[in-house]
């Protein structure tokens, strides 16, 4: 320990340090216990598990239709986000835009998911941009995803949480509730700079986001997760016809599974708590093995869809080059 530097300071900045310490702490234990819960529910339904056929037939216009569809969510979380940067007075065309998504987006396959964030800075910069507002956006982004996605798992529980009866309409009550007091604080500038004490000194200062861009940019997520239930819909289609699914609950069973998975920071691309989420929503309406295939299968579209669009960017040599190591640290 330093002593030239003052025991205020040293205590001012361990609270915040602390706090972050047991976020993480906390994330990685519920991440652990939904993990658990899924492998509990194998193992207890084993016998039944190994009983249940599963049945592929691929149909691969529904499987196109249901790409195109993730790529239609893409293009308007895209807009979002650029709009919410052209509402800080920064230019970035809508090509740009879709380089810097796709190329970000690679970091959320390592564990932290920070690096995505830190990687759009460094490719806002090269499109200049300036790199605190690319991250503000973002993070004002990430927040609405969460806001938007609460509100749609509230607005689906009745199909998605079908085996609690009647908890099911509390809890959405409780839900959108929850998304409308997260709506709240994205416009209030005051709340955001007491919320970013808790995120890492590095960040730029959150900004609060206008009445008209953030209604416009929490229904473009809001509308995403609808394309993104209706994109598993056709694919549970495409891949396993026989699997009863209502769009309802594929919009629920998706966006709560994608949130789980979201949250959980020490999961590259959620990769586990998602998949244990999707499990224990879908397997008493459509049984296990189904359940555990569509899981398989929804996760390897969505990982096609983000990895594979990125890897022209990642070829083409010049400004588009993709940051270093160096540069994103």
């Amino acid at each position: 320990m330093n002593p030239a530097i003052p025991l205020e300071y040293r205590c001012n900045q361990a609270g915040p340090v602390a706090r972050r310490s047991i976020w993480r702490v906390l994330q990685f234990i519920v991440g652990a216990l939904l993990v658990a819960l899924a492998v509990r529910s194998i193992v207890h339904n084993w016998e039944n598990l190994r009983a249940q056929s599963l049945d592929w037939q691929l149909s691969p216009s529904l499987i196109a239709l249901s790409v195109l569809t993730v790529f239609a969510a893409y293009a308007i979380l895209i807009e979002a986000w650029r709009r919410v940067v052209l509402s800080m007075g920064e230019q970035l065309p809508f090509l740009t835009a879709v380089r810097i998504w796709f190329l970000a987006s690679l970091g959320k396959y390592i564990p932290g998911k920070v690096w995505a964030i830190a990687g759009a800075a460094v490719l806002a910069r090269r499109a200049g941009v300036d790199p605190s507002v690319a991250v503000a956006g973002a993070l004002v982004l990430q927040a609405l995803a969460l806001a938007s996605g609460v509100a749609a798992v509230g607005l689906t529980a009745a199909e998605s949480f079908r085996a609690l009866g009647s908890a099911a309409l509390p809890i959405a009550a409780g839900l959108l509730v929850l998304s409308a007091a997260g709506l709240a604080a994205l416009s209030s500038q005051s709340i955001l700079d007491r919320f970013s004490r808790y995120l890492p000194s590095s960040l730029p200062r959150l900004r609060a986001v206008g009445g008209a861009h953030l209604t416009l940019a929490f229904a473009a997520n809001l509308l995403a997760w609808g394309l993104y239930g209706a994109a598993l819909l056709l694919l549970a289609r495409g891949v396993l016809p026989t699997v009863s699914l209502s769009l309802s609950q594929a919009i629920g069973v998706f966006t709560c599974s994608y949130l789980a998975g979201f949250v959980a920071l020490f999961a590259p691309g959620g990769l586990g708590p998602r998949e244990s989420v999707f499990l224990l929503l879908l397997a008493g309406a459509i049984g296990l093995k189904p359940a555990a295939g569509l899981a398989l299968a929804s996760r390897l579209l969505l990982t096609a869809t983000e990895i594979l669009p990125a890897v022209p960017f990642l070829l083409y040599r010049g400004a588009s080059s993709p940051p270093s190591i160096r540069e994103v640290s």
